[in-house]
């Protein structure tokens, strides 16, 4: 009597101990629902930089075949929509406000973690205007959308000096207290909104109309490209030859400056000694087609028309190389053709 009195305690022990291990997985686990929700919900969205860095995680496993990346002469200026239903090229901007090379070089790291691209077309606006060696005016915009990770931690190494790390990292702590700020968009940042995350391609077009001034540059000068910039671009010419990977470096069209054009010089002799191809698009305005009257959300971004002109001259470019395929009605690419049906409603609500 007494060991079949032990051996029922003993399974009634046993209960309690994997009742009290089922309470605590329970637990455990909308805790982290919770949090995952929360992070969601309140994480900062932009579309000057952050939506298109973290926008990459959504896109299909080796996908895209052209990455553009820089500035927000990228995102503003590149139409990803008319790349692919024009050319069929399966492109994505990748890119930040005012980022500098050194942000651009960890964004390429991260980018090969998920993505095998044919060719890299770097925008390099950024290290002709902007000089310092930390550049903190839209620093958050070049961070807040990207995983943790060691490559996360180096460019943070890179790009903010130690007394002011507590001002980006970690992001939940600087973006936790955002509920009085939530919009709708907050609330379309899960999971299960995945195929209209996955439609995005990082194009975020202007549609003002502001008559800008013909620059006329002469600049022969070569010496604007600053030690760190000048670094940080060979390692990028470096690693995307490591990787196989065309690069190809523009200077998107805007109002250029004789300052700017000191470093274009010296990008230009730097591209001709690594044997990588440079295209000023600022020396082919005419071109391009371009009317400084209609063209122009503001002396530095093209607008929506105005990038239709260069983009459709960058697709002739890119597809003229002949190693860009052309990827219209190739299962898994049915994401650009909603992301052209997205510009499409959005230039309608603009008109």
């Amino acid at each position: 009597m007494e060991r079949k009195k032990e051996s029922s305690e003993e399974k009634n022990s046993g209960r309690r101990r994997i009742g009290r291990g089922l309470t605590k997985a329970g637990f455990i686990l909308l805790l982290l629902i919770t949090v995952y929700l929360a992070a969601c919900v309140l994480s900062i969205k932009s579309d000057h930089g952050i939506n298109q860095l973290a926008g990459l995680y959504w896109q299909p496993e080796n996908a895209i075949d052209v990455v553009m990346m820089g500035t927000s002469h990228i995102h503003c200026n590149v139409n990803t929509a008319l790349l692919w239903e024009k050319y069929g090229i399966a492109a994505y901007d990748y890119s930040g406000a005012e980022q500098p090379l050194w942000m651009t070089y960890y964004y390429l790291k991260e980018l090969y973690k998920y993505q095998t691209p044919r060719a890299v077309v770097l925008d390099v606006y950024a290290p002709a205007r902007f000089k310092e060696d930390y550049q903190y005016h839209w620093m958050a915009e070049n961070i807040y959308g990207m995983r943790f990770s060691i490559n996360k931690l180096q460019m943070l190494s890179a790009s903010v000096e130690p007394a002011k790390l507590h001002e980006y990292f970690p992001s939940f702590a600087v973006y936790h207290s955002r509920y009085d700020d939530l919009e709708a968009e907050d609330f379309q940042n899960f999971f299960w909104d995945s195929e209209i995350k996955e439609a995005f391609k990082g194009y975020n077009p202007y549609w003002n109309r502001i008559p800008q001034q013909i620059p006329e540059i002469t600049e022969q000068r070569a010496d604007g490209l600053t030690p760190k910039s000048e670094k940080y671009l060979k390692k990028i010419i470096a690693l995307t030859r490591k990787k196989d990977t065309e690069l190809i470096l523009i200077a998107a069209p805007y109002v250029i400056t004789g300052e700017d054009m000191r470093t274009y010089n010296r990008i230009e002799q730097i591209a001709e000694e690594e044997g990588v191809p440079f295209v000023n698009y600022n020396e082919a305005y005419e071109e391009l087609g371009l009317d400084f009257e209609l063209d122009f959300n503001d002396e530095s971004h093209l607008n929506y028309w105005g990038g239709c002109k260069f983009t459709d001259a960058l697709g002739q470019f890119l597809s003229f190389s002949g190693n860009i395929p052309d990827r219209r009605g190739q299962e898994g690419y049915e994401s650009w053709d909603d992301n052209v049906r997205i510009i499409y409603e959005k230039l309608e609500e603009a008109e």
